[in-house]
């Protein structure tokens, strides 16, 4: 893979790094925010914000994931495995990596992993 993509590729995955950990921050801090408005509140009220909280986790947990794979590649590059499919070797195209920098297989595998999953 062109070392120009390579790097460009690394930016986006850091920059979309810094912004998830920006969004944990500020969920955290909301979530934090719900847990102490509990106190007083009626069963319509603790419910609702039963729901925010489980939304919050959520996003929370989604995002997690998320800056896991993004982590993935990062180490993938560091190591010139970048844009190469975990599954079985080929190389990713470049307008897939373009569109989800992350990506640890090649079109085939996961449409292969999506039919398996359903």
């Amino acid at each position: 893979m062109e070392k120009d993509f390579v790097e460009e590729m690394k930016e986006t995955l850091l920059a979309q790094k810094e912004e998830l950990i920006d969004n944990l921050k500020a969920n955290n801090s909301d979530f934090q925010n719900i847990i102490d408005g509990l106190t007083g509140k009626d069963a319509v009220d603790v419910a609702t914000d039963d729901v925010d909280r489980k939304m919050l986790e959520a996003l929370g947990t989604k995002d997690v994931n998320k800056l896991k794979l993004i982590d993935s590649a990062l180490s993938r590059i560091e190591q010139n495995k970048y844009g190469l499919c975990i599954k079985c070797g080929a190389k990713i195209p470049k307008e897939r990596l373009e569109a989800i920098p992350s990506a640890l297989l090649c079109i085939s595998c996961k449409t292969e992993d999506e039919r398996k999953n359903r």
